[in-house]
């Protein structure tokens, strides 16, 4: 009898550890990138959020597929010691869509970001809407892959940063399979984990007119910021107060 309440002690306080891991505020971001860019865009938010006391991780998309990204994307989580808020912008929303059901994932938040549901792919949200003048993606070329045009970057992805920036930023842009577009979402992890997001504006590439009817849609608490659709590089400060709200719900 004594081995058998020692052993339910035992199974209670793993019990009672695991509900306050949950109950932790999420101290942890994975930050994940869209089409026609890089990690190194993340750099602004890195520092605010560095500096804000976060342990914070920039995901390297491979491009390649939404597995891919995904495959990507759960690594990062993986290397996380608790709860994590999980950030994508532009393609990246797919992305985390997908991946934001890994166990560590305690929050999503959307930067100017796609957010399929269940069967739906990226590339019907963006056709919901006229694309604005200044959209500059390329038709897909003979190796499946889509680029944003040198001439129509900084106006249409870029246009609140100088264009010493924007050039930077097409410079270093991947090679996005546009097969990734017409992959659709198995699980939407949004259905399940609380939604944030940031709605930009003055967007060219995703207009703010499907931001909107996105997340009005799922739910999702919105925040509008004035900014283009790099929202994130040019306003890091309000995008960073939405994820520490994101951050600070996780704790209640």
């Amino acid at each position: 009898m004594k081995k058998l309440i020692i052993a339910a002690s035992f199974l209670l306080a793993l019990i009672s550890t695991g509900s306050n891991l949950q109950a932790q505020q999420a101290k942890n971001v994975v930050l994940v990138h869209g089409a026609f860019a890089d990690g190194s865009g993340w750099k602004n938010l890195y520092n605010v959020l560095t500096k804000k006391g976060y342990n914070v991780t920039i995901v390297q998309n491979p491009l390649s597929s939404l597995e891919d990204d995904v495959a990507a994307t759960n690594l990062a989580l993986d290397k996380q010691d608790g709860p994590t808020i999980l950030v994508g912008h532009s393609w990246g929303g797919t992305v985390i869509t997908e991946a934001g059901n890994h166990p560590k994932v305690a929050a999503l938040v959307y930067v100017a970001a796609v957010q399929p549901d269940n069967g739906e792919t990226t590339l019907q949200w963006l056709q919901t809407a006229p694309p604005a003048p200044e959209n500059g993606v390329l038709p897909v070329d003979e190796k499946g892959i889509v680029y944003f045009s040198k001439e129509k970057f900084h106006a249409g992805f870029a246009g609140d940063l100088s264009k010493a920036d924007a050039d930077f930023m097409y410079a270093s842009q991947g090679a996005f399979h546009a097969k990734g577009f017409l992959t659709p979402i198995t699980n939407a992890a949004w259905r399940n984990k609380p939604s944030f997001a940031v709605i930009a504006t003055e967007d060219k590439a995703i207009v703010p007119e499907i931001q909107r009817n996105m997340y009005k849609r799922s739910n999702t608490k919105s925040t509008e910021v004035k900014g283009s659709h790099v929202v994130f590089i040019s306003q890091p400060e309000k995008v960073a107060a939405v994820i520490i709200e994101a951050s600070k719900a996780t704790g209640k």
